[in-house]
């Protein structure tokens, strides 16, 4: 009695519908979005605000430290931020890296991979 091999297409066949309709990616997507979308708000408005200041009022020319004024202070403080949202968004990705692996394994048990 021969055995047919599966060719690799046949072996690769994913169910999308079932894996984009589970709990486990629902709640990925949902998580994902809960972290993106207040981080790029944020992110967009506390770089927005330094060009607005400085260009419609003289609230950020105030001296902070000696000669240095409050617009260089935020301007600084911008290069810390991008550091501080990698960083945070670095950890986060990896529990979404977790959740990918948990939404990989339900689909392979279910015969989807």
């Amino acid at each position: 009695m021969a055995v047919k091999k599966q060719s690799f297409a046949e072996q690769a066949v994913v169910d999308y519908e079932a894996i984009a309709q589970s709990a486990s990616f629902r709640g990925l997507i949902r998580e994902k979005k809960a972290f993106i979308i207040p981080a790029t708000f944020f992110f967009f408005a506390f770089y927005l605000i330094l060009p607005i200041l400085t260009s419609y009022s003289k609230v950020l020319n105030a001296p902070a430290i000696g000669p240095v004024s409050w617009a260089w202070l935020f301007a600084f403080a911008q290069f810390a931020m991008t550091w501080a949202l990698c960083i945070l968004y670095s950890k986060r990705a990896a529990k979404f890296d977790d959740i990918v692996e948990q939404v990989k394994q339900e689909a392979k048990e279910g015969g989807n991979a």
